[in-house]
């Protein structure tokens, strides 16, 4: 654990994130994840699985719900836009996907 390698508890070093940067450790390491999920969705054929599951996260729904949380987008969604081309995907896609 980084706390554990900095020589403090996971408390402080959260509260020490939060003082910092507005953010506690549990927010960044969040973001983090729903980056290398981001890079992992558009650049492989792994499954949403196995991509949860090579995140450290034990079961694939709670991983599909962070990530739709943080990107307002679902994991299929997010692939989607990438099969179509586009380099950003879009901020919202409402009951219509483009096909």
């Amino acid at each position: 654990m980084l706390a554990e390698k900095l020589g403090m508890s996971a408390s402080y070093l959260s509260d020490m994130l939060r003082s910092l940067t507005g953010e506690n450790a549990q927010h960044h390491i969040q973001e983090k994840l729903v980056e290398k999920a981001k890079e992992r969705l558009s650049t492989s054929n792994l499954s949403v699985s196995e991509i949860a599951y090579e995140l450290g996260f034990e079961y694939p729904q709670s991983f599909s719900r962070l990530f739709e949380t943080k990107t307002s987008l679902s994991t299929l969604a997010f692939r989607q836009s990438f099969c179509l081309g586009y380099k950003t995907p879009p901020q919202y896609w409402g009951w219509w996907i483009i096909s």
